[in-house]
């Protein structure tokens, strides 16, 4: 403070008060009352409707803190633009909670649009243990995780036992089933989400995983995508493409889209997040009661889902970051948790909700849904996400639809990757 030296006593007493109020301003950051007050969410569309009563209760017992939610698209793409688009307009924005993909913690860290959490104030040790490292940057903790997700392999339970067949365990089980069994009964094979946005990433990168390979090494400066395992995943996918068992229709497909027509009983397999499993099994669905989900199959085996799922975190310049903080730690507090599950279909962060007895005869998926995150990979971790997986939606797609083979898809995938990493 320079200018104190310059000046007399009155501004020396100005820059004493001045300074007590920025103190006060930073415990209040930490933990204080001046940090309490309204609060906006901002989150991908809620599909369920479940995350409006939660807030409700939230804000019938913090009348000074009250919530407002705001709902962006569904789609994982457009919700990234819209937060991205107001985070970058500076001062303090509109959103002061962000409900982010796990993917999107490094590149907005990074970023300098949200800013590092305490971590005493939230029981990370109560959460399944790879859901906490989608959550941190460099070291610390960037946000909190709030829900996970692991892709599960959904299968008609009725059909294959008809047949007298297990559900499949490999890759050529899967495409045996779906080549042959699948006309029989009038059913599409097998889908996934195809269409080129975060969803397509997502199968990709489950394919190149379940076949041994990887994307970007693990601090996400060096590629790794160029490889025999890279090029089995991604051809795997375009040969069902290619021979009919994975339906064309299923390039247009959304996680919504191949719910729904998994729903309305178009298909033997489907590869989702295990709310479709949910809505599916609900009564009025086409083919409630007659469906089962097992992990994900691979070349030899299980395979491997990304870990998916979101992170709360809080805008660097969020009017009350207390209240920011306080929110996190209600949503993300058992009985809350046990609701993200219970009306949202969604898998909670809570390691001991997963042992319910009660949840899981109501969600008879949990046991493999558990397995299946604690074996998940996560996707391609680099601040420079968003351009990583536009990179991997344009070359995967032109393999799928027969632009290019597997193999010159990998090759061009690895260029342009390397070029987005030495940015």
């Amino acid at each position: 403070m320079r200018w104190i030296r310059a000046t007399g006593r009155g501004l020396l007493v100005l820059a004493v008060i001045m300074t007590g109020y920025v103190a006060s301003g930073a415990r209040a950051e930490e933990g204080g009352t001046r940090g309490r007050g309204p609060l906006t969410l901002a989150t991908a569309g809620d599909l369920t409707g479940y995350l409006g009563p939660l807030l409700e209760g939230w804000n019938r017992g913090h009348p000074g803190e009250k919530v407002t939610l705001v709902e962006l698209p569904d789609s994982a793409d457009e919700t990234h633009a819209q937060m991205t688009t107001d985070l970058r307009g500076g001062d303090r924005g509109r959103f002061d909670v962000l409900n982010i993909d796990v993917n999107w913690t490094s590149e907005f860290a990074a970023a300098g649009w949200i800013r590092p959490l305490d971590r005493d104030r939230f029981p990370l040790k109560s959460f399944l243990a790879p859901v906490v490292d989608t959550a941190t940057y460099d070291g610390r903790l960037y946000a909190v995780p709030y829900v996970t997700n692991a892709g599960l392999l959904l299968y008609r339970k009725d059909v294959l036992t008809e047949e007298g067949v297990p559900p499949p365990r490999t890759w050529a089980e899967l495409e045996h089933d779906a080549k042959t069994i699948a006309p029989r009964h009038g059913l599409g094979g097998y889908a996934g989400q195809f269409l080129p946005y975060e969803g397509l990433t997502v199968n990709a990168a489950e394919a190149v995983y379940s076949a041994g390979g990887t994307i970007l090494g693990a601090e996400g400066t060096r590629v790794t995508v160029d490889s025999t395992a890279a090029r089995e995943g991604i051809g795997f996918l375009a040969r069902g493409i290619r021979e009919g068992w994975i339906p064309r229709q299923a390039l247009t497909y959304k996680e919504e889209e191949s719910k729904q027509a998994f729903q309305d009983g178009k298909l033997l397999f489907l590869r989702n997040w295990p709310y479709a499993y949910a809505v599916a099994s609900a009564r009025g669905s086409k083919v409630a009661g007659r469906i089962g989900a097992v992990p994900l199959p691979g070349p030899d085996g299980p395979g491997t889902s990304v870990l998916g799922g979101s992170n709360l975190a809080v805008n660097s310049h969020a009017r009350h970051p207390d209240s920011a903080a306080r929110l996190i730690s209600y949503l993300t507090s058992e009985p809350v948790q046990r609701q993200v599950l219970t009306r949202g279909a969604l898998p909670p962060v809570r390691t001991s909700l997963y042992e319910d007895p009660g949840l899981v005869r109501q969600f008879p998926y949990l046991p493999t849904l558990r397995t299946a995150v604690l074996t998940a990979a996560p996707r391609p971790k680099s601040p420079h996400y968003d351009q990583v997986s536009l990179a991997v939606q344009a070359v995967v797609q032109d393999a799928l639809t027969g632009r290019q083979t597997p193999g010159q898809a990998v090759r061009r995938l690895a260029r342009e990757l390397d070029a987005i990493t030495r940015r």
